[in-house]
């Protein structure tokens, strides 16, 4: 089996070891940058011949032309592919959206992934990447919804480049004090607290609509390592989560539709 997520920044895929749990150990895996799909020809080749291949694709057609060509060199024309898509319902996961199709596959692959990890728990699901979106999986299994913000390099490349009399953030890493004494840091240490307090914002928010239910949070994304000690997540406990959505496609293909 081999698992795909396309994401409008990297590339990573893994082969799941027979016998594991989705929890995520793999046999292989890897990641690169998106401009550099057409490499893993290569690299895919050398894994011999493989079973279902299952992609989530969030970074449009010419991503999925070029990950489609790649595949068929890789494996032939034969080869298998599910292209993920959100559906009203899949791997005991129930999608509420008030239209299923237009949920991001990313999301609800990270959902999937979520519940399987944490069944039958009220979860947060947090997945900072180029955006952050912070969704609500609930304990009966239903994904409640969401919200979508800017990612952390996003939000300060943003701040940089409208703004005239600010300098440009070439890379984001947190400042010393949360009060910094020079711009640049400033920009971070904003951006950092206006990451923290949505999250924060959507576990008080699903306290309140299911008050006395105990709560987890999930952490993922590439930025999400840089924002769990800026995190106050109060009686709910922190899981950092590597690489949810491939962990979420596991589940899909296993589980069945």
């Amino acid at each position: 089996m081999l698992l795909i997520d396309a994401g409008n920044t990297r590339i990573k895929w893994a082969v799941p070891a027979p016998g594991l749990p989705e929890s995520g150990r793999w046999l292989q895996h890897g990641a690169l940058a998106r401009g550099e799909a057409e490499q893993l020809a290569q690299v895919w080749a050398a894994l011999g011949p493989v079973g279902p291949v299952c992609v989530s694709n969030v970074a449009g057609p010419a991503l999925r032309d070029t990950l489609d060509k790649v595949l068929k060199q890789a494996f032939g024309a034969d080869v298998a592919i599910e292209w993920f898509a959100s559906t009203p319902e899949r791997a005991g996961l129930r999608n509420a959206y008030r239209n299923p199709g237009q949920l991001g596959c990313d999301r609800f692959a990270a959902a999937i992934g979520a519940r399987s990890l944490f069944p039958g728990e009220e979860l947060v699901v947090a997945t900072c990447g180029t955006a952050t979106t912070i969704d609500a999986v609930s304990a009966e299994g239903v994904f409640e919804g969401g919200m979508i913000l800017p990612g952390l390099g996003t939000m300060a490349t943003s701040l940089a480049l409208s703004t005239a009399q600010l300098p440009q953030i070439d890379g984001v890493a947190p400042p010393e004090q949360a009060f910094a004494d020079n711009t640049v840091d400033a920009i971070v240490s904003g951006c950092i607290a206006a990451q923290a307090g949505a999250i924060e914002h959507a576990l008080a928010e699903r306290r309140r609509v299911r008050p006395g239910r105990p709560l987890r949070c999930l952490l993922a994304g590439g930025a999400g390592l840089l924002l769990a000690p800026h995190l106050d997540t109060g009686d709910a406990p922190l899981e950092k989560v590597d690489n949810l959505v491939l962990i979420g496609l596991h589940a899909a293909v296993t589980h069945g539709r």
